[in-house]
């Protein structure tokens, strides 16, 4: 394949490799103590992949390497992350289509013994199992974000903030207003794919309640669909989120917002007249985000 480097299948061991297993969208190189995958950028690359550019996995987070045939005339190298060890997987939850898998590596039949080659050794040097007690692999970096359906979500690895759309955010929403979440009041994250029904992000927060069962309702969730939300930008950018609230100790008081742009406080507070107008805000409900706006000057 190209890119591969030919080389005698002769005995060693891992601290003198270097060497890298090329296969379809991907390159494996074999290091003393992890794997680096690099992603191929082609037209036929799943956009995941090259939006991962590459990644560093080490070996203290690898608990099983198989090989088995693949689809026409090909074979899958596949390494299995502990559970808990990659922030992607984790916030993916098993969602991932096979194409799209990050550790698995297609091969023409014909590299099979090398492939297996390759597996043998790594099976050698693999020592730990079960869930890890930490991400031992680095999470996608910030600053991130991405258009969802009814909103703008971006995080720059210390707050998550979502700017709603007019054309798609919920009622429940315009009448929260623009939402940021300092990382510290968050617990998790949970991310349903887009490309099953209800795809959308939501930010779990410390000491909250139970949060609405649709998303749509929620003001700390952003919803996918018809284009928006795609894979290869959202599940990094939960990733990232993941990886910065497993890292942060909650915080005692939150930050105190920025002031904004009055044009935009005009804008919101014309926006929620209509909705007064609809008959989708009381007016108690007008008057006190009206206040709220207002204060926001």
């Amino acid at each position: 394949m190209r890119g591969e480097r030919t080389k005698k299948l002769v005995p060693h061991t891992m601290s003198r490799m270097g060497d890298v297993l090329a296969g379809f969208h991907a390159a494996w190189e074999f290091e003393s103590d992890s794997v680096l995958i690099r992603y191929e950028r082609g037209i036929r690359t799943p956009k995941l992949f090259q939006a991962l550019g590459e990644r560093r996995i080490p070996l203290e987070a690898i608990e099983g390497v198989t090989l088995a045939p693949g689809k026409r005339g090909t074979v899958v190298l596949r390494v299995a992350p502990r559970p808990g060890a990659d922030p992607l997987m984790e916030a993916a939850a098993g969602q991932l289509k096979e194409s799209s898998d990050p550790y698995r590596l297609v091969l023409p039949a014909e590299r099979e013994t090398l492939a297996e080659y390759y597996a043998d050794e790594l099976r050698g040097l693999l020592t730990e199992s079960g869930p890890a007690e930490r991400h031992l692999v680095a999470a996608p970096e910030t600053p991130r974000q991405f258009k969802a359906y009814d909103g703008k979500a971006s995080f720059d690895g210390t707050s998550v903030s979502f700017r709603w759309f007019w054309t798609g955010a919920s009622s429940a929403k315009w009448k929260a207003g623009d939402q940021r979440f300092p990382i510290g009041e968050l617990s998790g994250v949970e991310w349903r794919s887009p490309e099953v029904f209800e795809g959308h992000l939501r930010l779990l927060r410390r000491d909250a309640g139970a949060p609405p069962a649709q998303a749509d309702q929620d003001p700390a969730a952003v919803v996918f669909g018809l284009g928006y939300g795609p894979v290869h930008e959202s599940l990094p950018f939960a990733a990232a989120v993941l990886a910065a609230v497993r890292t942060c100790e909650p915080v005692p008081a939150v930050a105190a917002a920025p002031r904004r742009d009055p044009a935009d406080i005009a804008d919101r507070i014309r926006h929620l007249g209509e909705l007064h107008q609809a008959g989708l805000v009381t007016d108690e409900e007008f008057s006190v985000k009206k206040a709220e706006l207002l204060a926001e000057l």
